[in-house]
């Protein structure tokens, strides 16, 4: 029903086709995407663009909020990324549930012109690159590395995969400083005299066993020794690095209300958005251990390591958009981090 602007800018989706289920979109409009906060962050987006291939929805609707500047089907033709209304997207649902991740093709095109023929659209699928095999993290990762935050504030590393803004500025509102890296930047210990105290590596689109740089940087000793946050495809990240091993889902976990269980019997509602899972039983001799699990599927949804350093969630912590009961996991890393830094 709401965050469809922060789900099409989320990085994560970048070279999908995003199916929404609710059956009205665009009640509320979208906000300015120009808008920038004090950190020259976008102030309502996840990204300063739609990262989706294309768009699906059920229906659509005029807008009607203060904030709205344009209709969602006029900001995607600005931004170039093709949507389609009209398509029963629960019936759609339901047949991605039972058949799994499909690949898929969109024929858009206005009331008078024909229809492209089935046979053309199915050979421009079959010619059409793998999801896997496109060098997506590359695409969403920032070229070079910018300094986040106050100079006084202790510094952190985010390892850019594709980061969610609400991410950074989760960090940023506990005081503490972002250095922003490409994905497979080698992460210093110090920048201008100023100590790097611990690290973060977030969310991001594909397959997690593709970035190889990744992985090793973090395998690396000075970098392993930091303490570390990881978040999403971080979480996956930071299993690979230690030996453990990562599998793609059926169909995904995606959406604002997945349950999170902890072994004390408590649970949080998070929002999710990944298709790749790690294998719990591969972190046996990684010195990692399972720290949450989905109860829905029993896949692994948090970990810790043995020595306090390093902590990791699968779903979102920062919930833009979906719920923030996770946010305690930004409290701890700020505190350890205040610990080393002083």
């Amino acid at each position: 029903m709401v965050g469809y602007p922060e789900s099409l800018t989320d990085p994560s989706y970048r070279g999908q086709i995003l199916t929404f289920t609710y059956p009205l979109l665009g009640n509320y409009g979208i906000p300015d995407p120009a808008a920038r906060d004090r950190w020259g962050l976008p102030a309502h987006l996840e990204s300063p663009h739609v990262q989706t291939r294309g768009v699906v929805v059920r229906g659509l609707t005029d807008p009607s909020h203060w904030a709205a500047t344009r209709r969602l089907e006029s900001w995607l033709a600005d931004e170039g990324v093709p949507g389609i209304a009209g398509i029963d997207t629960r019936r759609l649902t339901q047949h991605l549930r039972s058949a799994g991740v499909l690949r898929g093709v969109i024929d858009v095109r206005s009331g008078d012109e024909p229809a492209v023929p089935g046979e053309q659209l199915a050979r421009q699928l079959r010619d059409a690159p793998r999801y896997d095999a496109e060098p997506l993290v590359e695409e969403v990762s920032p070229a070079s590395a910018a300094i986040l935050g106050d100079r006084t504030w202790p510094l952190v590393a985010v390892l850019d995969c594709g980061v969610k803004t609400s991410i950074l500025r989760n960090l940023l509102d506990r005081r503490l400083s972002v250095l922003r890296l490409p994905f497979d930047a080698t992460v210093p210990s110090d920048v201008g005299g100023r100590p790097v105290v611990g690290l973060l590596v977030g969310n991001g689109p594909g397959d997690p066993a593709t970035l190889a740089a990744t992985v090793d940087e973090l395998r690396r000793p000075s970098t392993r020794a930091l303490p570390t946050l990881g978040i999403c495809l971080g979480h996956q990240l930071l299993a690979l690095s230690r030996g453990g091993s990562t599998f793609k889902l059926k169909y995904g976990h995606r959406g604002q209300n997945k349950t999170v269980g902890f072994a004390d019997g408590t649970a949080l509602i998070v929002s999710e958005n990944h298709g790749y899972a790690v294998d719990p039983m591969s972190l046996s001799g990684t010195g990692l251990r399972t720290w949450a699990t989905n109860p829905d599927d029993g896949t692994l949804e948090g970990m810790r390591d043995t020595t306090g350093r390093l902590l990791a969630l699968q779903g979102h912590p920062e919930g833009h958009p979906g719920p923030q009961e996770a946010g305690f996991v930004f409290d701890r890393f700020a505190q350890k981090l205040r610990r080393r830094a002083s």
